[in-house]
């Protein structure tokens, strides 16, 4: 073998899986289409305090975030959140990228860049893939194949591993001028801005990261570029967007919803390519690292012959059904209590969030990365909720 592993792609998820494997004594490529690492990037940049401890990269933060805004389509405003709390960090994507690809190199692993995988199969003993590099094209031939390579992972086409079960579409611009508040993020809703989700204004340091998300079969023809220049011009809120001057755009897919088949053989996604982004923010990298945390020593052990191929695949599936369950019960919430919703409704809720008793449970109980108490909390505890229970409760409870 050339190599035990080869990793596509070098986003943070691909680059602390191939650290992990090298330093559980393997040898990896890492295999990334750009020619630089964290350009382009798709995110609006959030990293959580769990995956931050893990790389512990907080050199890379721009601005901690421990509150919100959110507001209703009315434009009534609920604030959340507490300065002695850090819910999430906003990060410059390019630095963090960098450094955990670093760390991954520093391990062991070698990286190719500006190079794509155009070929591949798997026999019983391993994988041949052909790269095309800035030399030439290149057989390598490895014992596992893993797919960090995003929301259109060539890895899971080449192996028909199945489709993300949600596919939303999100823009989002980086602007200086914004009026905002630090250390709080801002999330709009309604039909007219992100039908079904929100928008979202993100400070980054001396720039605000503004964005929207949807699905297309949601959007009524309109485009999410035109989606956020609505958000923009909104007589609600357009004192806030006034001075604003855009520096930067980024455009792409939300894939969430784990594929069906995300082991294959000698092949396995990670991240974004497996359909691992929550559908309720559309985050990636926290739970594309727990992935990793728990699967790695799994790949580890195939690799050092500890495990036998069936024995692999059982032990990945143990650790792949709770995160289906998960995805199953966070997308049930986040129908129940927006994306099934009308304008009308969300008023109606937000008026409800408002409320000091509810604005205190969503502190207590609140987590971005794990909504799922809290929407159980609100749907058990605050009586205007449990008419929501018969949309939610079916798919919360038995997943």
């Amino acid at each position: 073998m050339d190599y035990d592993f080869v990793v596509i792609g070098a986003g943070p998820v691909g680059g602390l899986l191939a650290r992990r494997l090298c330093e559980g004594g393997s040898t990896v490529l890492i295999v990334e289409e750009h020619a630089q690492i964290g350009r382009p990037f798709q995110c609006a940049g959030l990293v959580n305090p769990k995956a931050m401890e893990l790389v512990g990269l907080t050199d890379t933060v721009l601005t901690p975030i421990w509150g919100a805004r959110i507001h209703s389509p009315s434009g009534e405003e609920v604030s959340i959140g507490s300065p002695d709390l850090i819910r999430t960090w906003s990060v410059c994507r390019k630095m963090f990228d960098e450094a955990v690809i670093d760390s991954a190199l520093d391990a062991g692993a070698d990286l190719w860049l500006s190079s794509t995988p155009f070929a591949a199969e798997q026999d019983e003993a391993g994988v041949n893939v052909t790269i095309t590099t800035p030399t030439g094209d290149v057989s390598v031939r490895c014992l596992m194949l893993c797919g960090a390579d995003g929301a259109h992972s060539w890895v899971r086409r080449n192996f028909r591993m199945g489709r993300p079960k949600e596919m939303m579409v999100g823009f989002q611009i980086e602007v200086t001028g914004y009026v905002g508040e630090e250390g709080r993020l801002d999330m709009y809703t309604g039909s007219e801005i992100s039908p079904g989700f929100f928008a979202w204004a993100i400070p980054s340091g001396d720039t605000t990261r503004i964005g929207t998300w949807s699905k297309a079969d949601m959007m009524e023809g309109r485009s999410p570029e035109q989606l956020l220049d609505t958000l923009r011009k909104s007589p609600l809120w357009s004192r806030r967007f006034t001075g604003c001057r855009e520096v930067g755009r980024f455009c792409g897919p939300v894939p969430s919803g784990l594929v069906s088949r995300p082991v294959k053989g000698r092949v396995v996604l990670f991240g974004d390519a497996a359909g691992l982004c929550k559908p309720t923010t559309g985050g990636g990298i926290g739970p594309g690292f727990i992935h990793v945390e728990n699967t790695a020593p799994i790949l580890l052990n195939r690799v050092q012959n500890l495990l036998s191929q069936s024995d692999m695949e059982s032990m990945m599936k143990k650790v792949l059904e709770p995160v289906r369950k998960d995805q199953l019960r966070a997308k049930a919430l986040r129908d129940a209590f927006l994306t099934q919703m009308n304008d009308e409704e969300l008023d109606e809720v937000f008026s409800v969030w408002s409320k000091p008793e509810v604005t205190e449970l969503i502190n207590e109980v609140g987590e971005i990365e794990n909504p799922i108490p809290l929407g159980l909390r609100m749907l058990r505890d605050v009586p205007e909720f449990r008419s929501l229970a018969r949309r939610a409760v079916k798919a919360v409870l038995w997943g």
